[in-house]
């Protein structure tokens, strides 16, 4: 299965380079703070603390994808960590870019991946689709402030995951917020909740719209309800209280996905992941991407080292 079908890579529509940047300003910080300095006014979602301890990585699961690396099935231990209950938020990836100016790779490049499902008709006119994954198509003006590209907005859904940010960008949000990305091993032991080689964080039954945000319908052209994010708190928690581990977007690590690979591993599936082509919302599914690629359907979210007496699944730092 080719990787782009779930992470599609600036490389695969070299057309868009010649597209002219976006100039939405030069990009410097103007509010004073450093790169590394937390932001204040109590605006951010408080982090997770969970114990940590050695558990079951991976699978053997026939549903596993032998490319992807996912078995075999290792014991592997965790340090204490913090990690946020949810993915970041348009709102506070909003209020990082407005702190310091940032700007992202997709408004550098000028484009980013949109799914063509979600696209009006005269949007799919100036777009590029991926060659062998046509359902994705390269958006000019696409980004995390009008996700379908110029005319859409996203603040009807500010408290939807930011979408359109390459690890790059999340790196930049860690760096400014005094966070950093999960690890993938750190990743598995907070998404299963504490389940023991279940296949999703509430365990091995099947989806269901209450469990996961998923495509539904015959992919890619027949999906039966709405296609697109969903609040970063709209389901249950898992046991740790994790909210969409699984679903809604997929989510950066801060790991190569192979040694001596360039492109970065990502976990959780997305709102457009379904059985009869992806199958990858299950607690040890993995793909990876470019660090400079991004999508409307790849977030994610925050994790830091334990503070000295922090431990316990499910409070919160």
């Amino acid at each position: 299965m080719s990787r782009h079908c779930c992470a599609p890579a600036r490389s695969t529509a070299p057309g868009r380079t010649t597209l002219p940047l976006l100039d939405r300003g030069a990009g410097e910080q103007h509010d004073g703070r450093s790169a590394g300095e937390r932001p204040g006014g109590g605006a951010f979602a408080p982090l997770l603390s969970l114990p940590g301890g050695t558990f079951r990585m991976g699978t053997e699961d026939a549903d596993a994808f032998p490319e992807d690396c996912e078995g075999p099935v290792r014991t592997v231990g965790v340090a204490p960590f913090l990690i946020s209950a949810t993915a970041v938020s348009h709102a506070e990836f909003r209020a990082f870019a407005d702190a310091t100016g940032y700007r992202t790779e997709a408004e550098r490049h000028g484009y980013s991946f949109v799914f063509r499902g979600s696209l009006t008709a005269e949007a799919r006119r100036w777009a590029e689709s991926v060659p062998g994954a046509d359902w994705w198509l390269a958006v000019p003006g696409a980004w995390h402030r009008e996700p379908e590209g110029p005319g859409s907005r996203s603040d009807d859904r500010l408290d939807h995951p930011v979408v359109h940010v390459s690890w790059h960008d999340a790196q930049a949000y860690c760096a400014w917020s005094g966070t950093r990305l999960p690890t993938e091993a750190e990743w598995e032991y907070a998404a299963r909740g504490g389940l023991d080689q279940a296949r999703h964080p509430w365990g091995d039954e099947p989806p269901d719209p209450d469990r996961a945000v998923i495509f539904r319908g015959t992919f890619p052209d027949g999906p039966t309800t709405a296609v697109g994010t969903a609040p970063v708190r709209s389901l249950a928690p898992n046991g740790f209280g994790l909210h969409h581990a699984v679903g809604n977007v997929w989510e950066w690590t801060g790991d190569r996905f192979a040694p001596g690979s360039p492109a970065r591993a990502l976990r959780g599936g997305s709102h457009l992941c379904h059985a009869s082509y992806c199958n990858r919302y299950r607690c040890s599914a993995r793909t990876s991407n470019a660090p400079d690629s991004s999508t409307g359907h790849t977030g994610f979210r925050v994790a830091a080292d334990a503070r000295d007496g922090a431990g316990g699944a499910g409070g919160s730092a």
